[in-house]
C-alpha cells in the first residue's frame, strides 16, 4: 500500500466530524463525554466515548488505505469545521457500516465476525480478483495478539513470566524500584526532527510524559483514577482528550512495563501460546491475559534473552479490534533493574519512537505531576 503509514498517522487526529464546544472541566470530570456530545454530525457512531470515536476514525483510514481529507471535504485540512460537511464518501461509510452491522447481526448473532478491514484489506475498493502473488509467494509472519488458549507442550505463563523478570533484575531490585523520573526523545513517523521528551512514573500507577513540540507541549498522563492527553489544537481537535475504558487499561499495562513487580498484577487469565518468529527470525513466546475491563493483552518475550521484545493490545469497537503494538528495541538499567530506554509505539493512526537517554531512580515525584488540569475552554468560541 503506498505511503500507508503515513495515512494511518493522520488518520485518528483529523478524521472526524466538526466539534461542538466541549463539557466543562467538573462535568468532565465526573464522566467521560459521549461522541455526539462532543461532534458535530455523528449519525452512526453515537455512544463511544471520544478517545475510542477518533481511533475507530484511524481504523477506517487503515481499512481503506484513505487519509482524512480523501473521506472528507478537501477544505477540511485547514478547518476543524470543515469535518461536519457531508460529502458522498462520508455518507457511503456511514452506510456500509450500518451494512457491516446488520451482515453481523442476521448472520453471526450480533458477533463481530465481519468489519471493514474484512473486505478491504488497506484499499479504498475491495478486491474482487485473487492474487496469484499472494497464493504462491511466501506469505509474511502473522501479527501475534489473535486470542489464544493455553498450547499443549508449551511453560505455564507464570513460568514464562518468571524467567522474564529475572532478566530484569533480583526480586529486590525490582521491588525496590517505585519510581523514576527521564529526559529523551520523542519522534512521529512525519516529523522531521526529534523532540525532547520528559517522563516521570511511579509504581502505584502514575505515570505522564510530556514532548515539547515544536507547536506546543503534548502530555498524556495516567493515573489510578482515570487517564487524559492534553496537546495543541494542531495535534487533538480538544484541549482535554479523556482516555478510557479497555485504552485506559492498555496504557496502564504499558506503564507497568517499567515496573514489572507490578505486571503480573494487571492481567488475568493468563495463557501461553505456541512459539512465533518476529521479523528478524527471533523467536518469541506468547503469554496473553485480560485487563479489568476485557482489552486483550500479549506479550511476546525472548526465548534466548527472556526479555519483553513486543506489546500487542487491542480493544473491542463498533467497527473492529483497535491494535496498538508496542516493539521494545533497547533496556538500559536503573537502580539494578533493566528497563526500556528504546520503543516503538504503533496503532492504526500512528507511529512514536521514544528514546530515554537520562533515568533518576526512586525520585520523589510531586503529586501535582499527576494532577488533571482544569481545561473548561471550549476549542472553538
Amino acid at each position: 500500500m503506498k505511503g500507508s503509514t503515513r495515512r494511518f498517522f493522520a488518520a485518528a487526529t483529523v478524521l472526524a466530524a466538526c466539534f461542538t464546544a466541549v463539557l466543562s472541566g467538573r462535568q468532565a470530570a465526573l464522566t467521560a463525554p459521549m461522541a455526539e456530545q462532543v461532534f458535530k454530525n455523528v449519525q452512526v457512531l453515537k455512544g463511544i466515548p471520544v478517545d475510542e470515536f477518533m481511533l475507530t476514525m484511524g481504523f477506517y483510514a487503515t481499512a481503506t488505505g484513505l487519509n482524512c481529507t480523501d473521506c472528507h471535504v478537501e477544505e477540511s485540512g485547514g478547518s476543524w469545521a470543515r469535518y461536519a460537511d457531508d460529502n458522498p464518501l462520508k455518507m457511503q461509510t456511514r452506510r456500509m457500516q450500518v451494512m457491516m452491522n446488520t451482515i453481523n447481526r442476521t448472520n453471526f448473532g450480533g458477533r463481530q465476525v465481519v468489519t471493514c478491514d474484512t473486505c478491504h484489506r488497506g484499499f479504498s475498493r475491495p478486491n474482487v480478483m485473487p492474487s496469484i502473488n499472494r497464493l504462491y509467494g511466501s506469505p509474511p509472519n502473522d501479527e501475534p495478539g489473535d486470542p489464544i488458549e493455553q498450547a499443549a507442550g508449551q511453560p505455564p505463563p507464570d513460568q514464562v513470566l518468571d524467567k522474564y523478570f529475572a532478566a530484569l533484575g533480583t526480586p529486590q531490585r525490582l521491588a525496590a524500584l517505585t519510581s523514576f523520573t527521564g529526559k529523551g526523545t520523542y519522534m512521529g513517523f512525519d516529523d522531521a526532527n526529534k523532540s525532547p521528551m520528559e517522563m516521570v512514573a511511579r509504581a502505584t500507577g502514575e505515570r505522564s510524559v510530556v514532548v515539547h513540540t515544536p507547536l506546543g507541549d503534548s502530555t498524556t498522563t495516567i493515573t489510578p483514577n482515570g487517564g487524559w492527553i492534553t496537546a495543541p489544537p494542531t495535534d487533538k481537535p480538544v484541549p482535554l482528550m479523556q482516555i478510557t475504558g479497555q485504552e485506559l487499561d492498555g496504557v496502564r499495562v504499558e506503564a507497568m512495563v517499567f515496573f514489572p513487580a507490578t505486571l503480573r498484577k494487571s492481567l488475568t487469565k493468563l495463557r501461553t501460546g505456541q512459539i512465533q518468529l518476529l521479523e528478524d527470525d527471533r523467536e518469541v513466546l506468547q503469554v496473553q491475559g485480560n485487563t479489568a475491563n476485557g482489552a486483550t493483552v500479549t506479550l511476546l518475550i525472548d526465548s534466548e534473552t527472556n526479555l519483553l521484545r513486543r506489546l500487542v493490545r487491542y480493544n473491542e469497537s463498533p467497527v473492529g479490534r483497535l491494535v496498538t503494538r508496542v516493539d521494545y528495541h533497547e533496556y538500559r538499567e536503573v537502580a539494578g533493574v533493566k528497563i526500556p530506554s528504546s520503543w516503538t509505539v504503533s496503532w492504526v493512526s500512528g507511529r512514536s519512537h521514544f528514546e530515554l537517554t537520562s533515568a533518576e531512580p526512586n525520585v520523589q515525584v510531586p503529586v501535582e505531576r499527576f494532577a488533571r488540569p482544569n481545561l473548561a475552554q471550549t476549542l472553538f468560541p
